[in-house]
């Protein structure tokens, strides 16, 4: 049996997409994420989050 794949939530490094906005249907149609991905300065702090993920995944 094959596994489905799962979107992962580009707000939420390393979580699955939980469809927590009503009406989404994944990270593609997701209002937060097309908001977060407009605005430069939530782009740059989301970034900031990302990097700091990926220095904790290293470091265990």
């Amino acid at each position: 049996m094959a596994k489905l794949a799962q979107p992962k939530c580009p707000l939420r490094p390393g979580d699955p997409c939980s469809l927590c906005v009503p009406g989404a249907n994944g990270p593609h149609d997701c209002q937060t994420v097309r908001l977060v991905m407009e605005d430069p300065e939530l782009r740059e702090m989301l970034q900031a989050k990302k990097a700091e993920w990926r220095a904790l995944q290293s470091a265990s």
